[in-house]
C-alpha cells in the first residue's frame, strides 16, 4: 500500500539528521503555535495563502527564499567545517555518504529553492509598480507558480528525515543518477523537486513576458523601461527557452529510472556526455537567470543612491539583451574535458571570454553614474559596492577558465568552486540582499534598520573573502572539489581561514535576523508615510508604502525613462484626478494552494512508488484545474468611493509628513486636483 516507504526510511541512528529534523519540527510546531495564540489563521488564509495580489505573493516567494537560504547555509556550514576537521587519521564527524547528499542538496537549494523564489519575489514586488499596472497578466497563475515552487522545496525538505537526498552532485550527472549507481530515492527526490519547481518558474516566466509587453503604462515605450524591468523581460526569455531543456533531460532520466529506458546509461545506445549538454544548456542560462535581475537592483540603486539618471541607459539595454543571446553559446566551457576537440573548445572559449564585454559595460556604467553624484552610502548602497569589487575577481577568474588549457588544469578543482562562488553570491545574493532593504519599505510599510544592516554587509562581504579567496590557492594546489576527507596536511590551514570565513557570515545571517526583528520594534517609528523614502526615480516610488490592492489609483502616463523623478519636477506627482472610477481586482482563490499541495503529494508518491496515492493526486490536479477554468466568479470590484477613501486617507498622511517636514502649512497646491503635464 505504501510502496518503498517504511519507517526504515527515517534514518533515527542518525544523530545529525534526527537532530536537524527534531528541531525543524519543534520550530514549526512553534509557528503554528503562535498563529493559533494570536488567532491569525483566518488573516494568513484570507489574505496570505489564498491571495492573488503580486505584492504579497512576491513577500511570499522572499520567505520561501529566506528559510532556504538558511538550510543552505547550513549545508555549507557543514561541509566547512568537516573538510577542516578530515585530515589524515580524522575522519571528521560526517560519513562520506551524508556529505555527498549535503553537497548535492546545498547546490540544488541555493539555485532552484534561494536564488529562483528571492528574484521572482522581488519581480512580483516591483515590476508591475515600475510599468505602472495593476497585477500581473495573469494572477492566478502567479498563484499556481507560488504553490509549485513551495512543493518543490517542500520535497527537499522531506527528504532530509524521510529517505536520503541525491548524492549526484547538484548537477545530476549521469551514470551517477542511473537506477544502477543511485538505487535509493535521492535521485528520485531530486528529480521530481526541479521538475515541479521547473514548472512554476516556466509559467512565472510567460507571466511577466506578457505583463512586460502588454501591460505597461501609457507613455512607457520600451526604451523609457526602467533597467530592473528590462532585466526581468530578458530573464523572462532566458527561462521560456532554457526550462524546456531542462525538462527533457530530467524526464529522460526519470524514464531511465522507472521503465528501464537507457538515454543516459552507458549501454544499449544511451549516451551519458548527451545529459551533460542538455543540463548546460539549461544551466548556464541559469547563471544569468538568476544574476540579471541582480543587475538591475543595482541600476536601480546606484542611480537612486547618487542622485542623478544611470549613466548610459542604452547601453545598458544592448548590453543586457547581448548577455541574454550570448548566454546559450558557452555551455561547452563547464567540461572542456569532455574530448570534443580543440576546435569546439576553441569556439566555445572565445564565446566565453566575449560575454564578459557586455558585463564589463554594466560594470563602468554604475561606476560613472556614482561619478560626481551625491553618494548616499545605505545599506542597498553598500551591497552594490561590495558587488563590484568582488564580482570584478570572479569576471577575472571566470576569463582565465574560458581558456581551455587552463581549464584543464583546474576543472573539478576547488579553483572553480571559488570561481563561481566569488560570481553567484556577490553577482546574485548580494543584489537580492540589496533588493531587500531598498524595496522593504515599499512593500512593508517601514524600511529596515541601517545599523544592523551595515554590520550584516560587512560580515558577509569579510566572510566571502575569508571563505572563497583560500579555495582559489588550494586549487592551485590541486585539491579537487568534494572531498569528505584528504591527506595533504598543507590543505588544512587554508581550509581552517574557509571555516572562519563561513562563521563570519553566519554572523552576518544573525545580524540580518536582529535587523529584521529591530525594524519591527521600531515600526511605528520608522513608518514611510511619504511612499518615497528613498527620493525614488521610478513609479513604485508614486504609489503608498505599502501600495494599495490595485497599485495605482488612476494609471499615471510616462513622459521619460526616470518617470517619477520627472513627474516630480514637473509638479504632477502628487496631484489627485478629477475623479475616482471602480476598478476591477482578480478575487482571492485556494486553487493554486490546492494544486500545489497535490503536486507535493504526487512528487512524494512517485518517489515511493505509491502508485494509488499518485493517481489521485494527479487526478486531484486535473479537477482543481478544471474546477477553475470553469469558475466565472473570477473578478471583485473596488468602488470608485471605497478608492477615494483610500487615496484621501494618503494624502492626509503625506500632506501631514510633508509640512512636518517643511516646518510650515501646505500652500503650494501639490494635492490639487487635475494638473497636465507641462515641460
Amino acid at each position: 500500500m505504501f510502496g518503498k516507504l517504511s519507517l526504515a526510511a527515517i534514518p533515527f541512528e542518525d544523530p545529525i539528521v534526527m537532530g536537524a529534523v527534531v528541531g525543524s519540527t519543534l520550530l514549526g510546531l512553534a509557528i503554528l503555535a503562535l498563529i493559533t495564540y494570536f488567532r491569525k489563521w483566518t488573516c494568513l488564509w484570507a489574505e496570505w495563502l489564498t491571495s492573488l495580489d503580486h505584492k504579497r505573493i512576491g513577500i511570499m516567494y522572499i520567505i520561501l527564499a529566506l528559510v532556504m537560504l538558511l538550510r543552505g547555509i547550513a549545508d555549507a556550514s557543514m561541509m566547512r567545517s568537516q573538510q577542516a576537521l578530515a585530515l589524515g587519521t580524522s575522519s571528521g564527524y560526517l560519513p562520506p555518504d551524508h556529505f555527498n547528499q549535503i553537497f548535492s542538496a546545498h547546490g540544488t537549494i541555493m539555485i532552484i529553492f534561494v536564488a529562483m523564489p528571492f528574484l521572482v519575489g522581488l519581480l512580483n514586488i516591483i515590476v508591475p509598480l515600475q510599468i505602472g499596472a495593476r497585477d500581473v497578466a495573469f494572477p492566478f497563475l502567479n498563484s499556481a507558480s507560488l504553490w509549485l515552487t513551495s512543493a518543490g522545496a517542500m520535497l527537499v525538505m522531506v527528504s532530509l528525515g524521510v529517505g536520503k537526498f541525491s548524492k549526484a552532485g547538484w548537477s545530476g550527472y549521469a551514470p551517477l543518477t542511473e537506477l544502477q549507481y543511485s538505487p535509493d530515492t535521492g535521485v528520485d527526490y531530486w528529480l521530481w523537486a526541479l521538475q515541479i519547481a521547473g514548472v512554476g518558474s516556466l509559467m512565472t516566466s510567460i507571466n511577466f513576458l506578457v505583463t512586460i509587453l502588454k501591460m505597461r503604462a501609457p507613455g512607457m515605450t520600451l526604451m523609457r523601461m526602467p533597467i530592473f524591468v528590462w532585466t526581468a523581460l530578458c530573464t523572462a526569455i532566458l527561462m521560456i527557452f532554457s526550462f524546456p531543456v531542462l525538462t527533457a533531460a530530467l524526464t529522460m532520466v526519470t524514464l531511465d529510472r522507472y521503465l528501464d529506458m537507457h538515454f543516459f546509461s552507458n549501454t544499449l545506445g544511451g549516451n551519458m556526455m548527451m545529459y551533460a549538454n542538455l543540463f548546460w544548456i539549461w544551466g548556464h542560462p541559469e547563471v544569468y537567470i538568476v544574476i540579471l535581475p541582480a543587475f538591475g537592483v543595482f541600476s536601480e540603486v546606484a542611480a537612486t543612491f547618487s542622485g542623478k539618471r544611470l549613466f548610459g541607459y542604452t547601453s545598458m539595454v544592448y548590453a543586457t539583451a547581448a548577455i541574454t543571446i550570448l548566454s546559450f553559446s558557452v555551455w561547452v566551457h563547464h567540461f572542456f574535458t569532455m574530448g570534443a576537440g580543440p576546435n569546439v573548445n576553441l569556439f566555445f572559449g572565445i564565446a566565453t571570454m566575449i560575454i564578459a564585454v557586455p558585463t564589463g559595460v554594466k560594470i563602468f556604467n554604475w561606476l560613472f553614474t556614482m561619478y560626481r553624484g551625491r553618494v548616499r552610502i545605505t545599506t542597498p548602497m553598500l551591497w552594490t559596492l561590495g558587488f563590484i569589487t568582488t564580482f570584478a575577481v570572479g569576471g577575472m577568474t571566470g576569463v582565465l577558465l574560458a581558456a581551455p588549457p587552463a581549464d584543464f588544469v583546474l576543472h573539478n578543482s576547488l579553483f572553480l568552486i571559488a570561481h563561481f562562488h566569488n560570481v553567484l553570491i556577490p553577482g546574485a545574493l548580494f543584489g537580492y540582499f540589496a533588493g531587500y532593504s531598498y524595496w522593504f519599505p515599499k512593500a512593508i510599510g517601514f524600511p529596515l534598520d541601517e545599523k544592523w544592516g551595515k554590520r550584516a554587509f560587512w560580515c558577509w562581504l569579510i566572510g566571502f573573502y575569508l571563505a572563497f579567496i583560500p579555495l582559489y590557492i588550494l586549487g592551485f594546489m590541486g585539491m579537487p572539489r568534494r572531498m569528505a576527507h584528504y591527506d595533504n596536511p598543507a590543505w588544512q590551514p587554508y581550509l581552517l581561514i574557509a571555516a572562519a570565513g563561513t562563521v563570519v557570515i553566519l554572523v552576518g545571517i544573525l545580524c540580518q535576523i536582529i535587523q529584521l526583528i529591530v525594524s519591527i520594534k521600531q515600526r511605528q517609528t520608522t513608518r514611510d508615510v511619504t511612499g518615497d523614502l528613498w527620493d525614488g526615480r521610478t513609479l513604485e516610488w508614486a504609489t503608498a508604502s505599502p501600495p494599495a490592492a490595485y497599485n495605482f489609483a488612476k494609471i499615471p502616463t510616462v513622459h521619460d525613462i526616470d518617470a517619477f523623478t520627472d513627474m516630480k519636477e514637473t509638479g504632477v506627482a502628487y496631484r489627485k484626478p478629477n475623479q475616482y472610477q471602480d476598478i476591477q481586482m482578480p478575487r482571492n482563490t485556494a486553487h493554486g494552494l490546492i494544486n500545489g499541495t497535490l503536486a507535493f503529494v504526487f512528487g512524494f508518491a512517485m518517489i515511493w512508488h505509491i502508485w494509488w496515492l499518485a493517481i489521485a493526486s494527479a487526478l486531484g490536479i486535473l479537477f482543481a484545474i478544471i474546477a477553475r477554468a470553469s469558475d466565472d466568479d473570477l473578478h471583485c470590484m473596488v468602488p470608485a468611493a471605497e478608492v477615494e477613501r483610500i487615496e484621501n486617507a494618503r494624502y492626509q498622511q503625506l500632506t501631514a509628513a510633508l509640512n512636518s517636514a517643511a516646518g510650515k502649512p501646505d500652500t503650494s497646491g501639490m494635492f490639487s486636483a487635475g494638473g497636465n503635464h507641462d515641460k
